[in-house]
């Protein structure tokens, strides 16, 4: 989405149509208030002050909207996303209050996909006043990633493959004068030989690479995000189903993630240093495509035995973990679009939260709680552990029975990361399969700001 007009602007008393939030105990009052010709006008609108309604009622020479929310003191993200997505181009207000968390659905729900396709009727933008100007530039930035991860997750695997990841990369260390350092092709075998053989069976212009991006001061508490940038998921030799394939561009779904949220903490210079690592490769099938049988080396040391091609994500996630570990992290945070037994169990709304610390879930589920993103927690069982055992290596990627398996990969993962690091991980689906007010259908931002306001709590 290109958005040149700020959605959110300082409210100076310039014109503006006016928006009255009412609830449906004070829709009464509110209509006592109004001509027997506008109370005909909310009546044939059907509104009743009930949460999510809206009406547009004449006004003398102009007009004012109404919104229904369940509590004009504490809006949430999605008060106003309803109403944000039908007006018409213009500028708003509200009557009273301040919008708070609703300027965050205020944007997302003009949010547009047009890199294909551009709308029949594009509708110029609707802005909203606030006088609370401080909270201005941080919603916008909020947004802004939502927006970012939506973007990057719709582009189709041939315009959203490693390269195209690695120049998302690189536009971000130079905005904000970070390091970057890119390893691909065959010079992963050494370091990040997990990465080099899940990728390898590309075409050389989607050649697998793990990228390193590097910001901050040292001295700082070490923040390490680390995000699956499997760009296409074609299952590998244990190929996916034409239907389980469809959205496979989205697997990479983690790694735009991790991205925006590095983005978010540059971009409000939170006192951290700040490593992303983002590995990215495409899952093909070709004659040198890793085999169901084979036993990789790891970053780490571990031998892995493939059970299945298509687990490839906790892979490429091992080494990359492996080495964000070794930067001694006070926290690392990785996303990915890892298990299918995660949605079964969440479905697409809730994105699955594990952690080795209590203390570490419990913050991002109330931070998630209180934004609007809230995660669920799944359990590391040590009971399961086990499930992973290889009679040839270290360990398995896959288990041999079919449960608990988003608590499985979890613990794949864990064997990567290193002892008494602090560490959560998201199982995210990175998809909305249809649509809400303020979230359309497509690629979707689940974690992120949970993530980002826990940070802000803890290093801010």
């Amino acid at each position: 989405m290109t958005q040149t007009t700020p959605l959110i602007q300082p409210d100076r008393d310039q014109d503006a149509t006016t928006i009255h939030l009412v609830t449906a105990d004070g829709f009464d009052d509110f209509a006592k208030g109004l001509s027997a010709s506008q109370r005909s006008a909310l009546a044939a609108q059907k509104f009743a002050g009930k949460s999510g309604q809206k009406a547009i009622v004449s006004d003398g020479d102009g007009w004012f909207a109404a919104c229904g929310v369940s509590d004009p003191e504490s809006l949430t993200s999605w008060s106003l996303s309803s109403l944000a997505g039908s007006l018409p181009e213009g500028t708003y207000r509200l009557a009273k209050g301040k919008p708070g968390l609703a300027l965050h659905g205020w944007q997302t729900a003009q949010y547009t996909f047009t890199r294909y396709k551009k709308p029949k009727e594009p509708i110029g933008p609707r802005v909203l006043l606030t006088k609370d100007v401080k909270a201005i530039e941080p919603a916008i930035a909020e947004a802004e990633a939502d927006m970012l991860v939506r973007d990057l997750v719709n582009t189709p695997a041939e315009d959203m493959g490693p390269a195209a990841l690695e120049a998302e990369c690189d536009k971000l260390a130079k905005a904000y004068s970070a390091t970057l350092k890119v390893t691909k092709g065959d010079a992963l075998e050494s370091g990040y030989p997990m990465v080099h053989a899940v990728g390898r069976a590309a075409e050389r212009k989607h050649a697998p690479r793990i990228m390193h991006l590097e910001w901050g001061k040292e001295g700082d508490p070490v923040l390490a995000l680390v995000g699956k940038g499997v760009c296409f998921d074609s299952g590998g030799l244990d190929i996916k189903p034409a239907a389980g394939m469809r959205l496979m561009k989205k697997d990479m779904g983690g790694a735009a993630h991790a991205i925006a949220l590095a983005r978010l903490v540059m971009g409000a210079g939170l006192k951290v240093k700040l490593h992303l690592y983002i590995p990215a490769v495409e899952n093909a099938i070709a004659g040198n495509a890793f085999r169901p049988g084979d036993i990789l080396s790891s970053r780490k040391g571990l031998t892995v035995e493939i059970g299945n091609t298509d687990a490839e994500g906790r892979l490429i996630l091992g080494d990359a973990l492996t080495r964000a570990s070794e930067d001694n992290p006070d926290l690392i945070i990785d996303f990915a679009t890892l298990t299918g037994a995660a949605r079964v169990a969440l479905g697409p709304d809730l994105p699955a939260l594990m952690t080795r610390e209590d203390a570490t879930a419990d913050a991002l589920i109330a931070a998630g709680k209180a934004c609007g993103d809230e995660p669920w927690r799944l359990p590391l069982p040590d009971a399961y552990r086990d499930y992973l055992n290889s009679d040839v290596a270290d360990l398995g990627n896959i288990s041999g029975n079919p449960y608990a398996g988003a608590s499985v990969a979890g613990l794949f993962l864990d064997k990567f990361v290193g002892e008494d690091i602090d560490w959560a991980h998201f199982d995210t689906f990175a998809w909305r399969p249809s649509t809400k007010p303020g979230r359309s259908k497509g690629g979707a931002a689940l974690g992120l700001r949970a993530s980002w306001h826990m940070l802000q709590e803890r290093f801010g």
